[in-house]
């Protein structure tokens, strides 16, 4: 979502590190051309005079002007303003209640609540332990209620039964009665909308918070509404009062501005942001993970986070004892793969990496990416098991088979088959190197336990010189902490990344400097590049 607006700051703040000093007139004009950029994404004008005053007051004082890295003061300083404008410390969903806590969701029509609702149960359930019940209080939309009820069945939550002829108060008491009697820990309450705010939506809502005393009132709002969004907010916090906000959208392509003006304006904690379509697609909202992101940082915590939530440890920690032995087969890359897909896919990943701004455009632009993977997996999955252990039995029959199987071609199979002995042949180098790298990936993403390996900083709570300096060590030891050398895999010639910036995920191991192994830098599946 912020990807316009992070390639203009970054483009701007870059001009400014490359200065050995700085004057008053520097820092004004990358300021001038910050202030567009916030009012292009879409961010509300009062919020961007606000931190474009707060950032020219400590810009341009001694403390930059007669630093020795005057460029890298100017960044931390706008770093730290941004996280002020989305809401210093993330705040998450509270439980300081007696049960069954009452959470009420409230929104316009269309802009994702039912299905926010059912995310919300689930990852409260799932992460959190709690026993949910869910309320549909929708009298008006049809099949409102029957849309929470299946998604309830999807997510493995309870509904509230439903019943004809209730109104949304009575619907709301009996949900918080029956979560009473049922010993549930949380009951969430699924408000109507409407397609604009009226005064019967507004009469209705502030007459269900009266009924049940809801500990948390999150307002859902699209973020690809823009300034409309804000505005939303506005009017329900001054309605009903609100806890807090949810956002949807957020992996769209929109401008960004509603996210980036909603604590500001509203005063509200964004909590969750949804990042896709699926029942697992909710993440906890984190300002300065977001502000590094902007600023072309990345996000090396959040990248391992969903690494260990992702990834299955017990068919990992078996791939990884394979490997350990220098085994690695096509189903061994076939869940590399896999698991690349599940962590966002290529752009994803390498867009959660510092300083891969450039490299990301290239790539894009290469036809090396996700569609990619799809293809090869799709050519895997058309071997039979013995094929896949043992690919030394694929003739020219078998490949020609294989090929018609997977809408693709023997010189696209033959190429796949070089790429797989390449990765091999890595693996088994891996295997023979001293310290156990193949267990340091392990421990990476998360096999050992989850969550940052011992002894790695946290890149959220970095400043710019800092994150400057892990660079640094990543450059010199190649790739992240823990992380073999060498280059992202599959990156094609004329896609130069950062020396040092791009680490191999576990199994995905490239070359340096040549592309896909065994491949010369062409896409196995998307014919030569132009």
């Amino acid at each position: 979502m912020f990807g316009t607006l992070s390639d203009r700051l970054s483009g701007i703040l870059s001009g400014l590190t490359r200065r050995g000093s700085l004057t008053e007139e520097d820092v004004n004009a990358a300021l001038r051309e910050v202030r567009k950029a916030l009012l292009e994404a879409d961010v509300a004008l009062e919020v961007v005079r606000s931190f474009t005053d707060k950032v020219r007051e400590r810009a341009v004082g001694a403390e930059v002007l007669k630093s020795i890295t005057p460029g890298q003061q100017v960044i931390k300083i706008v770093n730290d303003a941004l996280i002020d404008m989305l809401g210093g410390d993330g705040e998450g969903i509270t439980f300081d209640a007696v049960p069954p806590v009452p959470i009420l969701m409230v929104g316009l029509q269309g802009s994702g609540k039912t299905t926010s609702t059912a995310k919300i149960a689930k990852r409260l359930t799932t992460r959190d332990k709690k026993r949910v019940l869910m309320a549909s209080l929708d009298t008006r939309r049809p099949a409102a209620m029957e849309q929470l009820a299946i998604l309830g069945k999807q997510v493995g939550v309870e509904t509230l039964p439903i019943v004809a002829g209730q109104s949304a108060v009575q619907i709301a008491r009996r949900a918080v009665e029956a979560a009473r009697l049922g010993g549930f820990d949380v009951v969430m309450l699924d408000t109507a909308g409407r397609v604009t705010l009226d005064d019967t939506l507004m009469a209705e809502v502030a007459e269900v918070k009266a009924a049940t005393n809801p500990h948390e009132v999150l307002l859902v709002a699209d973020a690809l509404t823009g300034q409309d969004a804000v505005n939303t907010a506005r009017a329900f916090d001054a309605r009903v009062g609100l806890t807090g906000i949810v956002l949807t959208r957020m992996d769209g392509d929109g401008r960004g501005g509603a996210a980036l003006s909603m604590r500001a304006v509203t005063g509200k904690p964004i909590k969750l942001v949804g990042t896709g379509e699926k029942v697992d697609a909710l993440e906890d909202f984190h300002p300065s993970r977001v502000a590094n992101r902007i600023l072309g940082m990345g996000d090396i915590v959040g990248l391992v986070e969903r690494a260990a939530q992702t990834i299955d440890a017990e068919q990992a920690q078996a791939a990884t004892q394979r490997m350990a032995k220098g085994q690695f087969d096509l189903s061994d890359m076939r869940m590399q793969l896999q698991q690349m897909e599940k962590m966002g896919g290529l752009g994803g990943v390498m867009g959660m990496l510092p300083g891969m701004k450039q490299a990301q455009a290239q790539l894009a632009s290469s036809g090396v990416g996700d569609k990619m993977f799809k293809t090869m997996i799709a050519a895997i999955d058309s071997m039979t098991p013995a094929e896949r252990r043992n690919p030394d039995l694929l003739k020219n029959s078998r490949k020609k088979r294989i090929a018609a199987g997977s809408g693709t071609s023997a010189e696209q199979i033959n190429k796949l088959l070089k790429m797989h002995r390449g990765m091999a042949d890595m693996m088994k180098t891996m295997a023979k190197q001293k310290g156990g790298m193949l267990g340091k990936l392990g421990s990476m993403f998360g096999l050992g336990g989850g969550g940052l390996p011992a002894g790695m900083p946290d890149p959220s709570k970095m400043d710019p010189a800092q994150l400057a300096e892990l660079q640094k060590q990543m450059g010199a030891g190649g790739g992240l902490p823990g992380m073999p050398p060498g280059g992202f895999p599959g990156l094609p010639k004329g896609v130069t990344p950062p020396a040092g910036m791009m680490p191999k995920l576990p199994g995905l191991g490239g070359m340096p400097g040549r592309g896909l192994p065994g491949l010369g830098g062409t896409n196995p599946f998307g014919g030569k590049k132009k």
